[in-house]
């Protein structure tokens, strides 16, 4: 069950727009340090927030939390010690740190829909506005240069074939959206692109801009072109969000490569693990063969 406490820090997230998961332990097996309906955060840089086991288990929670972040998808995570047979319909992670114990976990992703802006009066963009909607996107129609994009905006799409294609292409690109598309020929496009460089817009900017926007799949319609652009930024979104693991060199667990893991420095690379103990060893036996 979640805590008073931990209930306000789940509205404080959602309330700030942050992607997080609900973890929450129903079922386990002895010996395990974890109880059902122990409840943790999972904040999207990996940070958790709550009780789900000891370390080993809680690396194994961040993992897949953060994936499930990626994807949007509630799972069911079992996690048992190495060795034991995986159970249909659970995802199941083999823990060789466990000495023993089964840990069931439900986690369950808290994502705003990623917004995408949308520059024009067109049909083309009134297609954008309705299809990106079915596909669960945040589509917000904007004029011209008028508008201030944000950190976890996704995309912008200009497509109003005028003169204020221009401030909001810059906007654009200085606010680093993943994606910046502009509809237009590949001749015209070329020339939005040299009216930019001539304002002082840098060319590794320039570089980022998809004109003709979209996927080429030979697109006329107002809706096909709006479909090409949807799946190109569909591909962004998932390449831009996809979680990043590393195995722990002691036990070869499967962890998350991020700030939050238990790591160290080593020869210039960061080296993760599953817990404090994997790093230990990782520490003693580099410093017996040094």
């Amino acid at each position: 069950m979640m805590s008073p406490a931990l209930s306000r820090r789940a509205q404080e997230l959602a309330e700030a727009g942050l992607p997080y998961v609900c973890a929450t332990v129903v079922r386990v097996q002895r010996p395990t340090s974890a109880r059902a309906g122990n409840t943790a955060l999972v904040l999207g840089d990996g940070t958790i927030e709550g009780f789900v086991g000891g370390d080993c288990a809680e690396e194994s929670v961040r993992t897949k939390a953060l994936e499930a972040i990626e994807s949007g998808e509630p799972l069911l995570l079992r996690i048992v010690p190495f060795g034991e047979a995986e159970e249909s319909g659970v995802v199941t992670v083999q823990n060789p740190c466990l000495s023993g114990g089964m840990i069931e976990v439900f986690l369950e992703p808290v994502v705003r829909a990623p917004r995408v802006l949308v520059e024009g009066d067109t049909p083309i963009v009134h297609a954008l506005l309705r299809i990106g909607a079915e596909l669960g996107l945040d589509m917000v129609g904007v004029v011209g240069g008028d508008f201030e994009p944000r950190p976890d905006d996704l995309a912008l799409v200009v497509a109003g074939h005028g003169r204020e294609e221009l401030p909001a292409l810059r906007r654009g690109l200085e606010a680093e959206l993943p994606y910046v598309g502009l509809v237009a020929s590949g001749r015209r496009g070329q020339g939005v692109i040299g009216e930019l460089r001539g304002d002082g817009v840098a060319g590794a900017l320039l570089d980022r801009i998809d004109t003709p926007a979209g996927l080429a799949i030979g697109a006329r319609t107002p809706e096909e072109i709006a479909l090409s652009i949807l799946a190109r930024i569909v591909q962004v979104r998932r390449d831009e969000r996809a979680a990043v693991t590393a195995v722990d060199p002691i036990c070869g667990m499967t962890v998350a490569a991020v700030a939050s893991s238990v790591s160290l420095e080593h020869d210039g690379e960061t080296v993760y693990f599953c817990c404090e103990g994997c790093k230990a060893k990782f520490e003693t036996q580099h410093a017996v063969s040094e």
